[in-house]
């Protein structure tokens, strides 16, 4: 029972963090693109440290190294895509706009897996499109940031749903790490191209690299490697519950840190409750079908 509520404790810690990862982005002075450079380098790096020092071993096929590879371009186009989001609009509209992945993962998981979809999932996904419009109509002038943190969820759906295939046979930590080489390729492929990773020079502010250092390691490794251990003790549906925590946590630090450029019309907080409570709704609604 200690270790229940241990890994309890180190679960709402871990997404507490996670929510923290967008004020880090509004912090950073960065684009979104070298960020998520920085971001999946320093992960990659930590997280190859960690596996050196706990002695794991990190073989894998052919097969499984070009599937992790470019699943992790689908989590560099999400990250880009959700700090992006982040830059041109508020932490709060992108956090909401990101828990739409619920719905998109109601959609791609069935169609990915050969399942049918199910009535529910559908009714769920309505109630988010209609906190999504609210949140349209009344933050109009955060329109381009909406789409691209709708695009992140996409993305963070789609890889989601790939991933929840390929972890029956691979660790996610051992996969995680593989997909952060598979970012830092294509996003280092994608720098070169625009011809800002051969003109880079480092010189970056100190409180830029305190806060990129804390995204790639904290936020990134170390979140996911506590995040996979509490599995261990927790079910899914409680890992689903308070992961749904996020974009909560995310909200009040945000407000915390940015309180004025945070505040929002009555529409987008209306909007807000719907797709959250749409989102908290979903597992439990999920573990009651699956019981019938």
């Amino acid at each position: 029972m200690e270790a229940h509520k241990k890994n309890l404790l180190i679960l709402h810690l871990t997404v507490f963090v996670w929510g923290f990862t967008g004020v880090l982005g509004k912090v950073i002075s960065i684009d979104a693109v070298p960020m998520v450079w920085y971001r999946v380098f320093i992960a990659s790096i930590t997280l190859f440290a960690w596996f050196q020092l706990t002695k794991t071993s990190i073989r894998i096929t052919q097969k499984q190294f070009l599937q992790f590879f470019f699943t992790g371009g689908i989590v560099a186009i999400h990250w880009i895509f959700f700090f992006h989001a982040i830059k041109i609009s508020t932490v709060s509209v992108t956090l909401v706009c990101l828990s739409s992945f619920t719905l998109f993962t109601a959609i791609l998981e069935p169609l990915i897996k050969r399942q049918p979809i199910q009535a529910g999932d559908i009714l769920v996904g309505l109630l988010i499109i209609l906190g999504i419009y609210m949140i349209f109509k009344f933050e109009g002038h955060y329109t381009l940031g909406i789409i691209f943190g709708i695009l992140a969820a996409v993305a963070s759906s789609l890889f989601g749903t790939i991933n929840s295939t390929l972890v029956q046979k691979t660790e996610p930590s051992i996969i995680s790490f593989y997909e952060l080489v598979g970012a830092l390729f294509w996003t280092t492929l994608y720098r070169i191209y625009d011809g800002s990773l051969l003109s880079m020079h480092f010189n970056l502010s100190t409180s830029d690299w305190f806060y990129l250092i804390i995204l790639g390691t904290f936020c990134t490794s170390v979140a996911y490697v506590a995040g996979v251990s509490v599995m261990k003790t927790l079910s899914a549906f409680q890992v689903a519950l308070i992961t749904n925590l996020e974009p909560v946590y995310g909200i009040i630090l945000a407000f915390i840190f940015f309180q004025n450029n945070e505040q929002m019309t009555t529409g987008f907080y209306a909007g807000a409750v719907i797709v959250l409570a749409a989102i908290f709704l979903y597992p439990i609604y999920k573990k009651w079908r699956n019981k019938i």
